[in-house]
């Protein structure tokens, strides 16, 4: 009885209301559905980064840090905004999710950023790629977003093709912004090194991977459809064969606990893959002490992929057309 378009693959209960106010909105996030745990996988963290940013350790201008930082602030709040208020309307779905792809945008931003900075290898630094490192990641952030928007006008006639095209929006810049870290990963394989920071890149490029891979999967719900819905309470039968004689018919409230669907381990895995880079971003700045952009090279650069990523967002969200809005359940 939910409409086609607030549907999930492999996902089939657990669904709100396709018409709910902004107060139901909010109060869905206090009751068990199957978005619960993706408002708060990314809704919790986001205060995390903001602690991260507001009190811990950092050197003196340590700018691109603190873009960094400010990246990993936005996309998770963005996400579990655009998860909470989703199911208002048609428009106000295709909205919040425009604006959490810029979001993802932007952090991909963030991250090249700090790359530049700290990550790039040594015998790198001032060399041509380096130099236009940082304003091909800024047209990287604004294609992927507007990649992503678009993904969302192809999802009714070619759902496959839409899902392909928001997986390469998300993978293309994360590939191109680790180049440098590529590099450093395979040069330590191979000749070997004892850089602290490296294990903490390695286990954020694992988990940025299995995150990409969850994503484009829909694992594991797509094995077992209604399984994994969401964790909390379910209807079970009491009338089954061998129960209690006139228990036919009844139905119990149990605690039926699931591993949670791919979006959920999707969070998840991205979260604590964004604190493992962020540590290992830490690392490798606190080695790294000359040459440094100011606030003017770092903020800018910022400033202006996001204020390009919003305008790509404006452009989608005025051209979507009027679509017919779904009746409630």
């Amino acid at each position: 009885r939910v409409p086609q378009g607030y549907r999930e693959q492999g996902i089939l209960s657990g669904y709100r209301e396709p018409r709910s106010s902004a107060a139901a909105c909010l109060l869905s996030a206090f009751q068990m559905s199957n978005e619960t745990l993706n408002i708060w996988t990314h809704f919790v963290p986001t205060w995390y980064f903001a602690w991260q940013l507001v009190a811990g350790p950092r050197p003196r201008r340590a700018w691109p840090f603190v873009a960094y930082l400010l990246s990993c602030c936005l996309y998770p709040l963005a996400s579990s905004c655009a998860h909470t208020f989703s199911t208002m309307s048609s428009r106000a779905r295709h909205v919040c999710y425009f604006l959490d792809y810029a979001a993802l945008g932007t952090y991909s931003l963030g991250s090249a950023l700090a790359y530049s900075a700290y990550v790039f290898p040594r015998e790198w630094l001032g060399g041509t790629f380096h130099l236009c490192y940082v304003p091909i990641a800024v047209l990287n952030a604004v294609l992927g977003t507007g990649l992503a928007c678009y993904s969302r006008f192809l999802e009714p006639e070619r759902p496959r093709l839409s899902k392909a095209a928001r997986t390469l929006a998300f993978a293309y810049p994360y590939l191109f912004d680790s180049i440098p870290l590529f590099y450093r990963l395979h040069a330590c394989a191979v000749e070997g090194c004892a850089e602290a920071a490296l294990p903490l890149h390695a286990r954020h490029t694992a988990l940025a991977f299995l995150t990409c891979l969850v994503f484009a999967s829909h694992l594991p719900e797509r094995l077992a459809p209604g399984r994994f819905d969401y964790v909390g309470e379910r209807n079970r039968g009491l009338g089954a064969p061998g129960a209690p004689a006139g228990t036919r018919g009844l139905r119990a409230r149990v605690f039926a606990p699931a591993a949670g669907h791919s979006h959920q381990l999707f969070h998840v895995c991205g979260v604590v893959g964004t604190h493992f880079q962020m540590e290992a971003i830490r690392t490798d700045m606190a080695e790294r002490r000359g040459g440094l952009p100011s606030a003017l090279h770092s903020l800018l650069p910022m400033g202006a992929g996001a204020a390009a990523a919003l305008a790509v967002v404006a452009l989608c969200s005025a051209s979507l057309g009027p679509a017919p809005e779904p009746s409630p359940r």
